[in-house]
């Protein structure tokens, strides 16, 4: 899976952006009410257990 893929599974699960950095996105779930961060590397894969946390974080089975 793709950055850009995880992005859109995040916002169809009621994610959202907070805030943009240089390498990095904050992303808040109101599922977990957790703050986590996603990579901007866009067609890059996400390696698995970032994916995995990520996941985790945001509530997402």
């Amino acid at each position: 899976m793709t950055y850009n893929e995880l992005k859109k599974i995040l916002k169809k699960n009621g994610c959202r952006l907070v805030r943009e950095g240089a390498n990095h996105e904050m992303w808040f779930s109101p599922k977990t009410n957790k703050q986590f961060t996603v990579g901007r590397h866009k067609t890059q894969e996400v390696p698995t257990g970032t994916l995995k946390s990520i996941m985790k974080s945001a509530g997402i089975e």
